[in-house]
């Protein structure tokens, strides 16, 4: 469908019309059938009265006509053997708020589809700029390209907007998704793989749907070696329980999103600039290996500016080595301070070769992206053009990865972006774009090799006692502190050292005043008394920790089972210091995800403490997990806050368990 040769139009108005203007505008030479149960004509065209009066199947057909006649032309098109449908039409699964019926009309058109495929509803179509054929209703700021990138988005007008940039960026194929009733987005950018003239795929998502989709084309992606990057947004209909647990407050849907777009090996952005500037680097050099970069400019004012920019993106200035130095020298002279980010001043402007010989010191081995900060003045860029002469031929001579970044994106010239990006030359537009996407092409991973395992949809729930929890999560390998449960008034006089008391019956036992540490046995009946429950229950202090973890599994039903890692005890919401995963999780996964914590350097040992016994904590994470995935059809949530961790051990003093 994607590759028309021959479309059909169905409906009359303005919106059928244009799609046969665009049509015809963008070169399409295979035939356009209108289709009107009454017009004569739509857009200069003979039109037909029925899409089974059509001389033949069409390859592709934009259905203009309101949702209930949608599903009557899409079940005579799929009876015909047609190639395709998009499907305009508003008001099916996304009115569902205002209409109850629209969801059963979505229902009413997959089956109508009979294996068909279609786009939408609620979609505008496709653009195919490598073989100048669309189905479009409005206009678009494509042009025919020999090779470029897939961009594919869930809404029509950002697809629109998307299309209409001036970045010397290569689009190949704009697709929109709309409701994807039968076609899903994962779907279609796995047939954008199939196009060997397709270089990197850029997804707009709003949600992941089947999980086993998006595993399936990322794997696919890495095998072809073709870059996905994402622009994730949104959050995701998520079943939330109430509130009971610290996991449940700090795991929200974003942080499932994250996790499975990193097991997934995509690298995430956060702006629809960015996700442009990140497909044309993909698009001239492909994904980078590092994240070291360098950066030349003519201003130290513009050096201290990157230099701190690049302090939230990841991306290292490597000092210079010797033979950068040297080339540096001859180069510039002994007037200038090397050093990267580098300053060269202005003493060598218009001299293009000489300004290549400078420049090309910068890159070199070790170094993934050079940068020159160029900024063209609106008023008379001739003056800049020894800057354009010069990028080329640094690239021309070493066949590093190069780049000119303006500082605002409306100092980079359109005719100057093209001469740049026609001689493998990435022109940035904006300086936090451009740091950015390199970070963004320098986080392409491998695909996780295990699946993730699948949420199950939410339903009512059951919290267990504390004590209840510890035992349960004892059966798969996690160490508990030694504890009894008695009445308020029990005999405390066989009890040894200072133990710790809690009311048994709290959700939130510490913001109750229900939790009692250091406590001496004979203090027990009067702490007891305080707390004001029934019962209590009493265990040993543990008193050797170096740090504290927050241990956390919850059900996502958008993406999975996320493990949630971080600062546990009381820090936990204060310092919001955690790393999520998705299950099923590798004690190599869990190792690396404990490094990105703050409080690491806890469990590493903080000046001169002892460390913790790293293995122990894994091993306590991994039980947690063993636990979820062998009740993953009954449990909702588990969580251990905190997991104290000592030089000999990891013990959880506090579960938590929501059964379903």
């Amino acid at each position: 469908m994607l590759r028309p040769r021959s479309i059909a139009v169905v409906g009359g108005g303005a919106w059928c019309a244009s799609v046969i203007a665009q049509a015809e505008a963008f070169g399409f030479d295979g035939p356009i059938w209108p289709v009107h149960p009454r017009a004569v004509e739509v857009a200069g065209h003979g039109a037909f009265p029925c899409v089974e009066n059509l001389p033949y199947a069409p390859d592709a057909t934009f259905v203009g006509v309101n949702r209930h006649a949608t599903v009557e032309v899409v079940s005579a098109l799929a009876h015909m053997n047609a190639g395709g449908a998009v499907c305009f039409a508003s008001g099916f699964s996304e009115a569902q708020a205002e209409d109850d019926t629209s969801g059963d009309l979505q229902e009413q058109l997959v089956q109508a589809a009979d294996g068909m495929p279609i786009l939408g509803p609620n979609c505008y179509g496709f653009i195919n700029a490598l073989d100048q054929a669309l189905l479009w209703p409005d206009q678009h700021g494509c042009e025919a390209v020999a090779s470029g990138v897939a961009i594919l988005t869930q809404s029509s007008n950002i697809a629109i907007n998307l299309t209409m940039q001036q970045r010397a960026l290569p689009i190949a194929y704009a697709i929109t998704c709309g409701n994807m009733a039968q076609t899903s987005q994962a779907a279609l950018a796995m047939a954008m793989l199939d196009d060997a003239r397709v270089t990197a795929i850029g997804l707009h998502v709003e949600g992941f749907g089947d999980l086993r989709e998006w595993e399936a084309l990322a794997a696919k992606a890495w095998a072809k070696n073709v870059p996905l990057v994402a622009l994730k947004v949104g959050a995701s209909e998520q079943a939330q329980q109430a509130t009971v647990s610290h996991t449940a407050s700090l795991a929200g849907s974003d942080a499932g999103a994250q996790a499975f777009l990193d097991r997934l090996g995509i690298p995430r952005v956060d702006a629809l600039p960015d996700l442009l500037e990140t497909l044309k680097l993909f698009h001239l050099y492909g994904p980078l290996t590092a994240r070291n970069i360098a950066s030349i400019s003519c201003s130290g004012g513009e050096a201290s500016l990157i230099a701190d920019m690049a302090l939230a993106t990841g991306l290292h200035f490597p000092e210079l080595n010797e033979t950068q130095k040297s080339q540096l020298r001859e180069a510039l002279g002994p007037m200038v301070a090397l050093a990267n980010p580098l300053d060269y001043h202005t003493y060598i402007w218009r001299d293009a070769d000489a300004m290549a010989g400078a420049w090309g010191g910068m890159t070199g081995d070790g170094i993934d992206m050079t940068l020159s900060i160029v900024d063209y003045p609106l008023t008379d860029p001739s003056d800049w053009t020894c800057a354009t002469e010069a990028a080329l031929a640094v690239h021309a001579r070493t066949g590093a990865a190069f780049g000119v970044v303006a500082t605002l994106p409306e100092l980079m010239p359109g005719k100057v972006a093209e001469m740049l990006a026609q001689g493998g030359v990435v022109p940035f537009l904006g300086l936090r774009e451009a740091l950015s996407a390199i970070a963004a092409a320098s986080g392409i991973s491998a695909p996780h090799p295990t699946p993730v395992a699948l949420p199950r949809s939410p339903v009512d729930s059951t919290l267990m006692t504390e004590a209840e929890a510890k035992a349960a999560l004892t059966a798969y390998g996690v160490v508990s502190p030694e504890y009894r449960i008695q009445n308020v008034q029990a005999d405390n006089s066989s009890l040894k050292g200072l133990l710790a008391v809690k009311g048994v019956g709290f959700a939130h036992k510490t913001e109750a005043g229900a939790v009692h540490l250091n406590i001496a046995p004979e203090d027990i009946s009067r702490v007891a008394a305080d707390i004001g429950t029934d019962t209590v229950l009493i265990e040993e202090m543990i008193t050797d920790g170096v740090a504290e973890l927050l241990v956390g599994i919850t059900c996502d039903p958008a993406h999975g089972f996320v493990l949630t890692l971080g600062a546990g005890g009381v820090m936990t919401e204060l310092m919001r210091d955690t790393a999520s995963l998705l299950l099923p999780a590798t004690a190599g996964d869990i190792d690396r995800a404990l490094t990105k914590l703050r409080c690491n350097a806890l469990l590493l040992g903080y000046r001169g403490r002892p460390a913790a016994d790293r293995a122990a904590v894994i091993n306590a994470i991994l039980a947690v997990q063993a636990y979820i995935l062998a009740h993953i059809d009954t449990v909702s949530e588990v969580e251990i806050n905190p997991l104290i961790c000592t030089p000999t051990r990891a013990v959880a003093v506090d579960a938590l368990i929501r059964k379903a």
